[in-house]
């Protein structure tokens, strides 16, 4: 099997890239029948330490946006070249790489169709041509939530071609203290968390704004994840005295993120659509509590362990803050159980019975 990760080497890999590595990581182990030959464009860089392919990945001519243009127009450069012949080709992201095999992707979301505004020109032209080439193309789409399934049901994908395979988590053991990664990271004593790429649909101005009704009631927030564009420059709207209480923490190492969840009082995840939510679960699986949004695929990851708000609502956020502070010891117990319920080995099984069933 053709296995795509070319999204290793984004600037900003995130999510996309997560999933595609621990159903490499787990799959081979759980099925001796399936070899996974990783393929991914030329570079000259290796990824960041933290998105290392678990697998041999083989290299086509090109590259980044040059090899997504190319196969998408021209049909060109085929996987073959790089992985030789397979029986099916799995693309992990939206991108519908070139192939004579069957062809399976994974949808994350499509925030591009609902939210185009949140995204750059060419991201939602890319996003779109890769959306038709698949409703033609594809023997299988991958949902990572019902909510996803649905999106994708009404767009146009018959059933029979839709498969909900949800996404997992690990909570690796945590080798950093709390006052190691305080002091490493320069973090409050006590404070809230928000794990994910900086973009609007993350909705943290919405966030910012709602802690500022709450002023000193509520521990200060800690804001973890790479730059990507929107609500960074959002904050310097807000007062001086509320940006003196959001720390900036940036792009962290798996190895200290654990740390971090751990440490925090509450994750505070508001975001206005998500694929599926992964940071949820993360935080989950090391007791943290977690508010979250309403609807869509959030609510669906969270199950009954966290305090659902309206993203669109700035006073329904901060009561949902308070809420998640105040019964901690509940959600925190609720919480590893429904992270206990969502392994990575579950969705390389359900991955695998996809290509079973496509082969056959």
């Amino acid at each position: 099997m053709a296995y795509s990760l070319e999204q290793c080497w984004h600037r900003v890999p995130g999510g996309t890239a997560t999933a595609a590595i621990e159903v490499a990581r787990v799959l081979p182990g759980l099925r001796r029948d399936i070899e996974l030959v990783g393929f991914a464009g030329r570079h000259n860089l290796a990824p960041q330490g933290a998105y290392q392919p678990p697998i041999n990945v083989q290299h086509l001519a090109l590259g980044g946006p040059a090899l997504y243009e190319s196969s998408m127009r021209f049909g060109w450069p085929k996987v073959e070249r790089a992985t030789g012949k397979v029986d099916l080709l799995h693309c992990t992201s939206i991108i519908p790489f070139a192939t004579n095999a069957k062809l399976v992707a994974t949808i994350h979301d499509l925030a591009f169709l609902k939210y185009p505004q949140f995204f750059s020109r060419r991201g939602n032209s890319v996003f779109r041509r890769s959306l038709k080439i698949l409703l033609r193309r594809a023997d299988m789409l991958l949902c990572s939530s019902q909510a996803t399934l649905e999106d994708c049901t009404e767009f146009g994908f018959s059933p029979d071609r839709l498969s909900h395979v949800p996404l997992g988590v690990s909570a690796p053991m945590v080798m950093t203290t709390r006052d190691q990664i305080k002091s490493r990271y320069r973090l409050p004593e006590n404070y809230l968390l928000f794990v994910g790429t900086l973009e609007p649909r993350k909705n943290l101005s919405q966030l910012i704004a709602a802690l500022e009704t709450l002023g000193d009631s509520v521990p200060e927030l800690v804001v973890v994840g790479a730059t990507g564009w929107g609500d960074v420059s959002q904050v310097a709207d807000f007062s001086s005295s509320v940006k003196s209480r959001v720390h900036f923490a940036g792009f962290v190492q798996p190895g200290d993120l654990g740390a971090i969840y751990k440490a925090a009082e509450v994750l505070c995840y508001p975001s206005l659509m998500e694929g599926f939510g992964l940071p949820i679960l993360e935080a989950m699986s090391y007791g943290t509590p977690v508010v979250t949004s309403k609807g869509s695929s959030t609510q669906e990851v969270a199950g009954n362990a966290a305090v659902l708000v309206d993203p669109l609502d700035v006073a329904s956020i901060a009561d949902g803050v308070l809420q998640a502070i105040r019964h901690r010891s509940e959600l925190s117990r609720l919480g590893l159980a429904r992270a206990s319920e969502m392994t990575w080995q579950a969705t390389a099984t359900k991955t695998a019975e996809v290509y079973e069933q496509v082969v056959r």
